[in-house]
C-alpha cells in the first residue's frame, strides 16, 4: 500500500494526517453494479480505484499489470469465471487480496472461492450493508462473509468474521 498525506481538519486543530492509500481493481460484468461499487468505494479518500474489468481474462491481465492491493471480483464473469480468474490472479499478483462480490450464495461456490485464495465473500444483495465493512476486514487481514452465510459450515468458519454479530477473527 502506498502512503499519502491527506489534509484533515480535526475538531481541535488543523493539520495533516498520515493515511495509507489502497489500490483497488473492480471486476464486475454488470455496468450498473460496477458503477455502484466504484461510487461506494469512492466515498472513502484512502480507497483508490485503479482499474475496472468486465470479464475474467481482462481481470487477470489488469491484476498482473496493476498489482492492486485489493480486487473485488464477481463469480459469474464472461470468458473466464471468477474462481478460475482468482486462481490465475493468485499466481500473477500474489499480494493482491481478493474479495468476492457475487449473487451466487451456494456454500460449495463459497468454499471454492476460498480454496482459490479469497479473503472475503459478500452477496450482492448484502453489498449496501456489507461492502465497506468487508473491505476494511479484508484489508486488516481478516476473512469476511455476509450474514447470509452465518450458520453454514464454510471453510475456516472459526477464523471468519460474519456480518451482524457472527464469529470474528
Amino acid at each position: 500500500m502506498a502512503s499519502v498525506f491527506v489534509p484533515v481538519a480535526p475538531k481541535r486543530a488543523r493539520g495533516w494526517c498520515y493515511m495509507s492509500s489502497v489500490s483497488i481493481l473492480v471486476v464486475e460484468d454488470s455496468e450498473p453494479f460496477r458503477q455502484y461499487l466504484c461510487s461506494t468505494l469512492g466515498r472513502r479518500i484512502e480507497l483508490q480505484i485503479v482499474g475496472e474489468a468486465s470479464d475474467g481474462f481482462e481481470a487477470v491481465q489488469k491484476a498482473e499489470e496493476l498489482q492492486p492491493d485489493l480486487i473485488l471480483l464477481d463469480i459469474g464473469l464472461p470468458t473466464l469465471g471468477g474462481i478460475e480468474a482468482a486462481r490465475r490472479i493468485r499466481e500473477l499478483s500474489p499480494r493482491s487480496r481478493i474479495l468476492f462480490v457475487s449473487q451466487d450464495t451456494s456454500v460449495p461456490v463459497v468454499r471454492g472461492a476460498f480454496a482459490e485464495g479469497a479473503k472475503g465473500y459478500i452477496a450482492k444483495t448484502d453489498a449496501r450493508r456489507d461492502l465497506l465493512t468487508a473491505v476494511d476486514a479484508v484489508l486488516r487481514g481478516e476473512q469476511f462473509f455476509s450474514r447470509i452465510f452465518s450458520g453454514h459450515d464454510v471453510v475456516g468458519a472459526s477464523d471468519v468474521r460474519v456480518s451482524e454479530g457472527g464469529p470474528s477473527k
